[in-house]
């Protein structure tokens, strides 16, 4: 099992998981964030800190494409370690659907 972030965390982009991680897989984008699942210990650490309940464990039906999402970026996008304010719109946008389709931004974010 590996845990992965999903389209919760796109226009969010709350940080408070990547403190708790104690193998710091995370890694950052212009407007999400990303598990690297090869990295992640299954420890679950993480998932009860994001307020948008973006955090899901790969065990969950159709999670695949999910997890091959995060490997994708995990491997370009920089390791994030330090929490940040979430994005502006954090509040508008947690909850709202489809956000990958509208959203989402394939730039890396700052890292850190």
């Amino acid at each position: 099992m590996t845990y992965v972030v999903t389209d919760n965390c796109i226009a969010c982009k709350y940080t408070d998981c990547v403190e708790v991680c104690p193998v710091d897989c995370f890694y950052e984008g212009e407007n999400a964030l990303v598990i690297h699942p090869d990295e992640c210990i299954d420890c679950g650490v993480c998932e009860p800190e994001c307020p948008a309940d973006a955090i899901r464990p790969d065990t969950e039906p159709d999670m695949d494409e999910w997890v091959e999402f995060n490997r994708k970026y995990a491997e370009i996008w920089p390791n994030i370690v330090t929490r940040k304010d979430p994005l502006p719109e954090a509040a508008e946008r947690d909850g709202e659907a489809g956000k990958r389709d509208k959203y989402f931004s394939e730039a890396p974010g700052e890292g850190g």
